[in-house]
C-alpha cells in the first residue's frame, strides 16, 4: 500500500529541519519561516518574545483564509503573548501550539489533508 502524502502541485511539503533552518518543498530556507500551502516565507522572529499582532500580518492576509495557524515554539511549547493569541482569535484562526518538530509533522498531514493551514516555525 502506497502511503506517500498526495500533495497538490506546488504543495509546501515540509522535508527537515534543524541547524538554524527548513528543507521545504526541496529548498533550503535559513531562519525562522511562515509556510503556507502553495509557498514559504522567511519569517522574522526568533524566539517567542518577538511574538505579537505584526509578526502574523502575512498569515492574517492569506487568501484563501487560513483555519489553522501551528506555531512551532522552538524546541519547547511556550505560551505565546496575549496580543498574538488575540490577534487570530479575531480573525477566527484556531491557533495550535507545538515545538518546531511537531509543527512541521502536523503541518505535513494537514496539508495532505487538504486543510487551510500554515504553519509559524521558529529555526532551532
Amino acid at each position: 500500500m502506497d502511503v506517500t502524502p498526495q500533495l497538490p502541485p506546488g504543495g509546501q511539503l515540509i522535508q527537515a529541519y534543524g541547524d538554524g533552518g527548513f528543507r521545504i518543498g526541496g529548498q533550503r530556507h535559513q531562519g525562522s519561516v511562515l509556510v503556507f500551502p502553495q509557498r514559504s516565507v522567511a519569517w522574522a522572529v526568533t524566539s517567542m518574545a518577538d511574538l505579537d499582532a505584526a509578526s502574523v500580518s502575512a498569515v492574517l492576509a492569506e487568501t484563501p483564509h487560513v483555519e489553522i495557524l501551528l506555531l512551532g515554539c522552538g524546541p519547547r511549547i511556550a505560551p505565546p503573548p496575549p496580543e498574538f493569541r488575540r490577534a487570530l482569535r479575531e480573525a477566527g484562526i484556531a491557533l495550535e501550539l507545538l515545538d518546531t518538530g511537531a509543527a512541521c509533522r502536523t503541518f505535513n498531514v494537514l496539508l495532505g489533508e487538504a486543510r487551510r493551514v500554515a504553519a509559524a516555525l521558529i529555526a532551532v
